[in-house]
């Protein structure tokens, strides 16, 4: 090439390259963003799901999307976090979605309900069901998009003072626990009370409670509930499949670039990934050490929870006459889990249980 032809080619190519950088800066611009977490630090496994997020976001996106994570009662208090990303004042929070049945019981749908989905069929639904339509279609009134960001597993049944021998035994126990969980045992002659973790256990203690629940092995054993309330119950069949849910300010949300949703997306799917992992893996450790320190494990009897289904179904019959938003999500739900029951009856409960019976065969 002569000398003038590839001096044009290089200015041009020059060129090229000082027009297309200001373009590429532009597609990935610097965002900064705050995220107010319903957890305190000191439940790594849950709250960690908000660091995890904010984390895979950052790597995704080559730093330049960034999120600061702050624990419940840093910017405002955990039960309020949905509130302060619907009036912008952050642009997401971490948070379950059932602590907002006082807005709406409809809230509670798409994290848990007694005797709802457990942990896979939850994100099944969510993911791949029409969940995630369902309910953004519900929160846009709240001027929030949720993503699934997060899921315990199935939790346990509480701590109590006393053994709980038959439905009998439930008249007039106070017990730490709220929500339409609560309203279901209100049914059965529970006194639900509402108490943020770090007050259980004086509670309990004093006696001013009788029972509490509050996640499972791993969480409960940093609490102490043992030494203070030993009998140790299961399931926790008003949480079968907790989802966790990162919820975003629908302005905030439309004025990303399409490749940022998609890295928040994501991150939201490894999140939760990483947190049912997480829970599955600590849980029977503690469990065991829980035991040795005197926790005493019992199943729910029978007749409560036949009680409390009973109890529970009358509730979403009572809700969904006055709420059709909460109807068309409950029996979106109900007519998910048993077709998947349909399914699991087939191949995975059967393997299960196959294996719980000869888990210790050689």
């Amino acid at each position: 090439m002569k000398r003038r032809h590839f001096l044009q080619a290089a200015t041009v190519g020059a060129a090229g390259s000082t027009i297309a950088m200001p373009a590429i800066a532009q597609s990935n611009p610097e965002v900064k963003w705050r995220l107010t977490s319903s957890f305190p630090k000191s439940l790594d496994t849950i709250y960690g799901g908000g660091e995890t997020l904010a984390k895979m976001v950052s790597e995704l996106t080559d730093g330049k999307f960034q999120i600061q994570v702050f624990a419940a009662g840093e910017i405002v208090p955990g039960l309020q976090a949905l509130d302060a990303v619907s009036n912008n004042t952050v642009e997401i929070c971490h948070t379950v979605s059932y602590y907002y049945v006082g807005k709406d019981p409809t809230f509670a749908i798409p994290s848990s309900v007694p005797f709802g989905l457990n942990t896979r069929m939850q994100t099944a639904w969510l993911a791949q069901g029409g969940g995630d339509a369902l309910f953004n279609e519900f929160w846009k009134k709240y001027n929030v998009v949720g993503i699934q960001c997060g899921n315990t597993g199935a939790q346990m049944g509480g701590w109590f003072r006393k053994e709980i021998k038959s439905v009998a035994d439930l008249q007039g126990l106070k017990m730490r626990i709220a929500g339409i969980a609560g309203s279901v045992l209100q049914k059965l002659g529970v006194v639900p009370q509402q108490l943020a973790g770090g007050d259980i256990y004086p509670s309990l203690e004093k006696g001013t409670i009788d029972g509490a629940e509050w996640v499972g092995p791993y969480d409960d054993e940093k609490l102490g509930f043992a030494k203070v309330a030993p009998y140790y119950y299961y399931p926790g069949f008003w949480e079968g499949g907790p989802a966790v849910h990162a919820f975003i300010n629908t302005e905030r949300w439309d004025s990303l670039p399409k490749h940022y949703q998609a890295a928040l997306r994501a991150a939201a799917a490894y999140a939760t990934q990483q947190m049912t992992a997480k829970y599955d893996v600590q849980n029977p450790a503690a469990l065991k050490r829980l035991i040795a320190a005197g926790a005493q494990l019992r199943p729910f009897p029978q007749d409560v929870m036949d009680a409390s289904l009973k109890a529970s179904n009358e509730l979403y019959a009572e809700i969904s006459a006055k709420n059709p938003e909460f109807k068309k999500a409950i029996d979106a739900m109900n007519a998910f889990r048993n077709d998947q029951y349909l399914w699991w009856q087939v191949a995975e409960l059967t393997f299960d249980i196959f294996q719980v019976r000869n888990r210790t065969a050689k």
